[in-house]
């Protein structure tokens, strides 16, 4: 086989490819973030949350909004919020192991696609979560709330 075709048959099937990539990745539709004219704080793509780190200030309700086509959760993990901090999780269950058991058992705490889920942070700190779903592919999260 030629290589100079084969490698021009292999960039362009590539291009092809990734050419719908970013529309499979995100609904959202400027290039200022997903929240961006949105009543939201963080938003959620593929794979990750954007922004990743959002500081909030005590009292502050800050909203998810998944801005994919893929369903995600936002699941506290208890041993990195703060000890005096209210538990929290997509679907209002009251403790991780719960949280994590009923996106398993019955995708329980489903964000589907344009689906928000907001929390008041009370406690100053830094409050980390994940997307059960998407935890694996590095869908981790933190909100560092400053008096």
């Amino acid at each position: 086989m030629n290589r100079r075709v084969y490698l021009a048959a292999v960039g362009t099937a590539a291009s092809a490819s990734l050419a719908g990539c970013s529309s499979v990745l995100s609904v959202f539709d400027d290039d200022d973030g997903p929240c961006a004219g949105d009543e939201c704080d963080i938003g959620m793509s593929r794979n990750e949350f954007l922004p990743e780190s959002y500081e909030a200030s005590v009292g502050e309700t800050v909203v998810w909004k998944n801005t994919s086509g893929a369903d995600h959760t936002v699941t506290a993990l208890e041993n990195q919020i703060p000890d005096e901090a209210e538990y929290f999780a997509s679907g209002g269950y009251e403790d991780e192991e719960t949280a994590i058991d009923a996106w398993h058992e019955s995708r329980g705490g489903r964000l589907g696609t344009r689906d928000t889920y907001e929390h008041t942070f009370d406690v100053p700190g830094t409050y980390a979560y994940i997307c059960e779903p998407h935890v694996k592919g590095g869908m981790i999260g933190e909100v560092v709330v400053v008096d």
